[in-house]
């Protein structure tokens, strides 16, 4: 069961594809089938994960506590087995009811009244397959073919999905907490914690439709997995219950750097068409509106965030900011000059200033500044400390 390099690459393109995907009403439905479950009397399709997670925190919540919703914003593609004739659907996804809100509860009010989700049905439908086709290929392969089979498959894909999916499970939480917080009372902003947690937890509920594609691609060639790899090919992360399934968009856009980390320096890295989105400088999350384009000392200071800060000056470059930060030498001896960096909140950048020894062809001598820990206070000390040596048994011959 050899993979071919084009397969890889499929994979990888569906685990990081955006835009419209297909029927994930159909999709969705085959999944149940396929796992020997009743379909779903309603496939709601919403704009983002974050709106899924709000649909099934809302669904799965207990009814005589949450308020009926006055607005719609979800897509229902519904249809009740006792009403409707087998393969025609009742408000389709060709005439959607289309979103007026994005508030609270309201995301389902297209739903009919006295609607029930039912239990979570993820263990039938990605779980026990997972399982089965783990346990057949392991049998047909044996334990090492089958991490091989793994090794050449998932296992190349699997760091950077479980990377973004760790990632939007953050910002789920974050975006919760955010509108929770904005403009809100005390009473409000203390709760706004618990809310962000509890939507986090809904995603562990969660089939993950395209992020999935790491081990669906070790198991292609079975049988009994093609809806979850028709529902991984249309749609992002999807909640199955017993009535109810609510399947989320794949996103709009996505911009990764080399290392397949988020990043983008000119607005968000991942986002969805209903602005749920996260921003991202080399994998390192950053506050939206954040750009490394108008940089200066001030706004490095300022920065509360230390590990931004850390980026925004290794970006910025240490000496550029020691030209226009009007820093001071500490300490300055025969092999170099020592500065600090002084950063509210964090330890201070020590570098030691060096001149190579050896001319270049123009006979100019280039400058180098050397990271050392902010423990060092002589510019001896410092250069000793990048060549392993202490301070005393550095006696070089000879620089180059």
């Amino acid at each position: 069961m050899a993979v071919h390099t084009d397969e890889r690459v499929a994979w990888e393109r569906m685990a990081f594809a955006t835009g419209p995907g297909g029927d994930a009403d159909a999709a969705v439905r085959q999944a149940y089938r396929e796992a020997g479950l009743p379909e779903p009397d309603h496939v709601i399709v919403v704009a983002s994960p974050l709106a899924g997670a709000r649909a099934a925190a809302w669904l799965t919540a207990d009814p005589a506590t949450r308020p009926r919703p006055a607005a719609p914003n979800l897509q229902e593609t519904a249809r009740t087995a006792s009403e409707t004739p087998e393969g025609q659907a009742v408000g389709g996804s060709e005439t959607p009811a289309r979103a007026e809100s994005s508030e609270g509860a309201g995301v389902l009010a297209g739903l009919p009244v006295g609607v029930v989700a039912g239990r979570s049905v993820r263990h039938e439908v990605r779980t026990l397959p997972w399982e089965r086709a783990r346990a057949a290929l392991s049998a047909e392969l044996g334990p090492a073919g089958w991490a091989a089979r793994w090794e050449e498959t998932g296992g190349r894909l699997w760091p950077q999905v479980s990377r973004l999916v760790a990632d939007v499970r953050r910002a789920i939480a974050e975006a919760a907490t955010i509108e929770v917080t904005a403009g809100s009372d005390t009473a409000a902003a203390d709760g706004s914690q618990q809310v962000g947690e509890e939507l986090r937890r809904v995603t562990l509920d969660a089939v993950l439709g395209q992020h999935d594609a790491p081990w669906l691609s070790a198991f292609e060639g079975l049988g009994g997995l093609d809806g979850l790899e028709r529902v991984a090919r249309c749609a992002s992360w999807w909640w199955p219950y017993e009535r109810v399934a609510i399947v989320s968009a794949r996103p709009a856009e996505l911009h990764l750097d080399e290392l397949g980390r988020l990043h983008a320096a000119d607005g968000p890295a991942l986002v969805w068409s209903d602005g749920f989105a996260l921003h991202a400088w080399h994998g390192m999350p950053v506050p939206a509106g954040f750009t490394m384009t108008d940089l200066t000392p001030a706004r490095i200071r300022e920065e509360s965030n230390a590990e931004l800060r850390r980026v925004m000056l290794e970006h910025f470059g240490v000496d550029r900011y020691l030209a226009e930060s009007g820093a001071r030498p500490e300490h300055s001896d025969e092999t170099g000059v020592l500065w600090r960096i002084e950063l509210p909140g964090d330890e201070p950048v020590a570098m030691v200033e060096v001149v190579n020894s050896t001319p270049e062809p123009d006979g100019t001598r280039r400058t180098y500044f050397l990271r050392v820990p902010p423990w060092v206070r002589r510019a001896r000390e410092g250069v000793a400390w990048t060549f392993g040596v202490s301070e005393e048994s550095y006696r070089p011959e000879r620089e180059t």
